[in-house]
This record gives structure tokens, C-alpha cells and sequence, in this order.
């Protein structure tokens, strides 16, 4: 479904936001177990992988988003705080409307309850930032260059 019923899709839901508020915010996070490794997800109805995240709630703060994204996507859980890093511009869509905050997440672990969620989330997986998987989103891999020191920051998603 990744195909042209994901985009007609995410087309539709992100028109239906515009008419409902003039700003949308969302959260993705750089989650990191005790190996370093960085924890990415692969969505069923999108292409390629991604940090975990997605829009915050109303009444709802970004780092209470970011951890119930975490969790809701991956199972991942750690007790540690959350850093927040930097907050992007997505213009992808031209509208100027959408804004991302990035967190990073550290000694991450994956809850052993956890259930993936069937019709979102198609795999989830830990990998060591020397070995990302093919398929890496661009702005996915930018933000680890960035964390890494490796990069210049680019205010835009």
C-alpha cells in the first residue's frame, strides 16, 4: 500500500488537518539502545525507513508525543529523559504548516508486551548507524548525520 494509496491517503488526512488548525506538529526520535544502535521503522503505507514518530496530540506535550510514539511504533522504552534536539520546518507539501520536533532517546529497550501494530507499522528494527538499511529515508539519514556531529543542520525536514 505504499504506492499511490499511501500517498492519496496522506494527501487527504494532512488536507483534513489544514482545515482544521493552521499548524501541525509532530515528533520523531533518534532512539539509541545500549549498543549504539539506532532503532528505525518502516511504515505499511510509505516507503522506505524512518525514525519513530508522529503528531502530537491535542492537550498532549511533545515529549509526552515523543514517548507514547516510541512506545505505539516499536514497543521501545527507556528511563531515561528524552533530549530535545532541534526543531525542523517539513515543507515538503509547501504549506509551511508542519513542524517537527526531534528528540533523542538513549538505552532504549524494547518492551517485551509490546504488540506491532498490524496495519501501520510493516517492521521495526535496531541498526548500527555503519550499517543502515537500504531503502534510509533522506531526511532520516540527515538527522543521524546531524546527532553525529557528521553534518550540517538543515533547519528543513
Amino acid at each position: 500500500m505504499a504506492g499511490i494509496w499511501g500517498r492519496l491517503i496522506t494527501k487527504v488526512v494532512q488536507s483534513l488537518a489544514l482545515l482544521r488548525r493552521a499548524m501541525t506538529l509532530g515528533v520523531r526520535i533518534a532512539a539509541f539502545n545500549q549498543n549504539g544502535e539506532v532503532l528505525l521503522v518502516r511504515h505499511t503505507y510509505l516507503t522506505g525507513w524512518y525514525l519513530p514518530g508522529g503528531g502530537v496530540d491535542l492537550g498532549e506535550c511533545l515529549q509526552d508525543a515523543a514517548r507514547r510514539e516510541l512506545f505505539e511504533e516499536c514497543g521501545a522504552i527507556t528511563d531515561e529523559p528524552l533530549q530535545l534536539k532541534a526543531v525542523y520546518l517539513n515543507n515538503r507539501r509547501g504549506t509551511g504548516r508542519d513542524h517537527v520536533a526531534l528528540y533523542q532517546a538513549n538505552n532504549v529497550a524494547i518492551d517485551s508486551t509490546w504488540q506491532r501494530p498490524s496495519k501501520e507499522i510493516a517492521e521495526t528494527g535496531f541498526f548500527a548507524l555503519n550499517a543502515l538499511p537500504k531503502g534510509i529515508t533522506r531526511a532520516t539519514q540527515q538527522r543521524l548525520l546531524e546527532l553525529a556531529g557528521d553534518g550540517p543542520y538543515d533547519s528543513i525536514w
